[in-house]
């Protein structure tokens, strides 16, 4: 039976309130004599956050409910729409405003902005369009309707399960299992198996796992493979996640990086196989093949021919749901099949999620409930770990109730491939669970950066803006990222270090989640489409000016070589990602009307200078490089002083066209605390001259940063002494 996820509403909601307390809007809407109607549609939008959990279970057995739900869900969107447009014309307005105050109407900056869109009059006034209007009727019914229904429906208040302390785990590239119970005797047999010397038609024999989805495969061939016997016994070793998409020349070229800890951008199977062969002649080799799906024995013969040159006593891991893949590959004789947890495993592995460090004898009537919703896991590691982490420090008897005795345990989950138990731990994410929805459209093993996914949560208006308190959007991000971990609904890639993936099942689950609002296209297109996509990419459209809903904008690696002037009308814009793109030979003029941009990564460009104005994105929270000008019109370095915000890695080059040291002093470096590497440059063709070379030394006594910093690179320098800040960086 399918449900609709509360997980989407109850953040939408949030957003909604978000924007209904906006200033710039409530000014706007004074303006068009709309702050009346917005009270209105607060006030009864309050009411209904209240009942969503009510909603969420009914819904099992109430098709009314289900419905009301749906009909609530896309109201929600369409209202964000309607105030998405109040927004961005009281952001118009207000850039228009500062431009006639700063220079007056005839202004540069005010040239920048569209003829069109510099008058409040019909008929682009946004309030005086029928269009709006209309849509303004339209959501004001549709919110009466809903209203009402959630009376008639009789949906109640529910007290939702949060929890009362959350503790930030430290986070490792290793899979870490520190609570790993009831397979010790399994790692010692696969230990075995793979230190024993037998005979064998061939140098490598195959060792296989084999268990359904959720069992501990992948973390049971991890412990076996960081094993201190193993690491001395086989080298080199390898890992690799195959997943259901095989692709021998990918996996080949996985093996080859590893073993040669160096990075190959090659895809040519035939010289990748034979660089292999050539590695792992004569080497007692260690390989693991994580999720393996395949059974073709075609595509295995392929792919394991280098494998023969190894030396006697090579092994090959191999963790499947599959026997057959298991017969197939030759693992069949050295197999182990993981069974489920006992009681009294799963039990334990369940009070270490849920109760940490505290005495579970403190809380023997919570550890009694606890033993029954064990119970209803099957033994699934995957589904205790996940209830665990979700009653984590909550003390609260009846909250633990409310698991035990939920509906959900009662659907299927062989009808839509969803665990009870994982279902059931999604459901009680509060406000997590869109953000763990939105990763659904994350194809099966991909693997993704925490920050990139942070910037997607904030594009979809999915982190709460609360800077009025000092606290940035990404450091609200990274809690949420880290809380999901925590919970075991994301786990560190084993890899790529700094990545994470999802497990297969929580993959499925998130799919669930956000089906009927989220597309992914990995079931009709081939891993690596969307990429190539991208990469034809050479000319983006005036017309792309119009989005401007637009936040997310990633157009890195393509061989575009400038953006249109319009792009300076995408005011919502938050991250602009032209990484890579080598052909970039300038940005866009009207950059600085970007004021809610927080991201600009131009890492890998040869851009030689960047547009003025750039001191107005005062939001920046990443700026790769800066390049700094000596033309009139141009870039000059003191534009940061006010990117006060200005964190993680940032450039700044060209420092010989820094004419007037004090303007170096102005960029204010020494307040910039939230930086943590910083890279100073002068252009190469200095470094052997000493042209201006007390201007040098100048400007690098003005560009002292703060303390915070931890890395600092300074290329090409010409002076003759560095200042003292620099050697005050130093460790003692």
């Amino acid at each position: 039976m399918e449900i609709v996820a509360e997980a989407v509403i109850s953040v939408s909601l949030e957003v909604l309130f978000k924007k209904l307390a906006s200033s710039d809007l409530l000014k706007f809407a004074h303006q068009e004599h709309l702050q009346a109607q917005l009270q209105k549609w607060d006030k009864k939008l309050l009411a209904i956050p209240e009942v969503l959990d009510d909603a969420e279970e009914k819904q099992i057995t109430n098709q009314l409910v289900k419905a009301w739900l749906a009909d609530l869900r896309d109201f929600a969107y369409d209202m964000e729409d309607v105030l998405d447009e109040f927004s961005y014309e009281a952001l118009r307005r207000k850039l228009v405003a500062e431009a006639d105050d700063g220079e007056g109407s005839t202004s540069k900056v005010r040239r920048f902005i569209p003829t069109c869109c510099t008058t409040f009059s019909a008929p682009f006034g946004c309030m005086r369009n029928v269009k709006m209007g209309s849509k303004i009727k339209e959501i004001t019914a549709r919110l009466q309707v809903i209203y009402a229904q959630k009376t008639e429906l009789g949906l109640d208040r529910v007290a939702a399960i949060t929890q009362s302390t959350w503790e930030r785990p430290l986070t490792t590239s290793l899979a870490y299992e520190p609570w790993f119970y009831g397979r010790d005797a399994d790692k010692q047999v696969i230990i075995n198996m793979l230190l024993r010397d037998e005979p064998s038609e061939t140098n490598v024999s195959v060792v296989s796992i084999v268990a359904m989805g959720g069992m501990g495969k992948t973390t049971l061939a991890r412990l076996v493979y960081d094993d201190v016997e193993t690491t001395k016994h086989f080298n080199p070793k390898a890992w690799v996640c195959v997943s259901d998409q095989f692709e021998a020349a990918r996996v080949t070229k996985t093996i080859v990086d590893s073993v040669t800890s160096q990075s190959n951008d090659s895809l040519d199977f035939n010289r990748n196989q034979d660089k292999l062969r050539k590695e792992l002649k004569g080497k007692r080799f260690l390989v693991v093949l994580v999720d393996m799906w395949n059974e073709n024995y075609g595509d295995w013969c392929c792919l394991q021919s280098p494998f023969l040159s190894g030396s006697r006593g090579s092994k090959i891991i191999v963790t499947t749901r599959s026997k057959k893949v298991a017969i197939m590959m030759g693992g069949d004789k050295n197999s182990i099949e993981l069974k489920s947890l006992s009681d009294d495993e799963s039990s334990s592995v369940f009070n270490n999620h849920a109760f940490g460090s505290t005495n579970i004898d403190e809380h023997s009537n919570l550890a009694f409930i606890g033993k029954e919703i064990v119970k209803k896991c099957g033994g699934l590691p995957l589904a205790v770990k996940a209830l665990g982490g979700l009653l984590r420090h909550e003390h609260r008897e009846d909250k633990w109730n409310i698991i035990l005795n939920s509906k959900i345990w009662e659907l299927s989950g062989d009808k839509c491939g969803i665990i009870p138990a994982l279902r059931l731990s999604c459901n009680h994410l509060s406000s997590l669970k869109r953000r763990f929805g939105y990763c659904g459209m994350f194809p099966q093993d991909f693997e993704f950066d925490k920050e990139e996914l942070t910037g997607l949560w904030m594009a979809e208006s999915l982190i709460p803006q609360s800077e009025r308190y000092g606290i940035l959007m990404e450091d609200i991000g990274d809690d949420y990222f880290q809380e999901l971990l925590s919970r075991s609904f994301f786990q560190p890639s084993n890899s790529i270090e700094s990545k994470f993936v999802m497990h297969d099942l929580v993959n499925n689950l998130a799919k669930f989640v956000s089906k009927e609002v989220c597309f992914s296209m990995e079931e009709n297109s081939k891993s690596n489409e969307q990429q190539n996509i991208s990469r034809r990419t050479r000319e983006i459209p005036d017309s792309f000016g119009n989005l401007k809903h637009l936040r997310y904008l990633n157009l890195s690696e393509t061989p575009i070589k400038w953006l249109p002037e319009s792009i300076g009308n995408l005011y919502n814009l938050e991250t602009l990602i032209l990484s890579y793109c080598e052909n970039l030979l300038r940005l866009p003029r009207r950059i600085g009307n970007l004021v809610n941009l927080r991201h600009l990564d131009i890492t890998g460009t040869y851009l030689q200078e960047m547009p003025s104005h750039m001191g107005k994105l005062t939001s920046l929270q990443v700026l790769s490089n800066f390049i700094v000008s000596k033309e009139n019109g141009s870039l000059n370095v003191k534009e940061s002083m006010n990117m006060s915000q200005l964190g993680r890695r940032h450039s700044i080059s060209e420092l010989e066209n820094v004419v007037n040291v004090q303007d170096a002093r102005d960029a204010n470096l020494n307040k910039k605390h939230k930086l943590e590497e910083l890279r100073i440059e002068w252009s190469y063709w200095l470094a052997e001259s000493q042209i201006n070379e007390r201007n040098q030394m100048d400007v690098l006594e003005s560009l002292q940063p703060h303390l915070n910093l931890k890395t600092l690179g300074i290329c090409c320098y010409g002076g003759s002494e560095f200042p003292r800040w620099c050697t005050s960086l130093l460790p003692a």
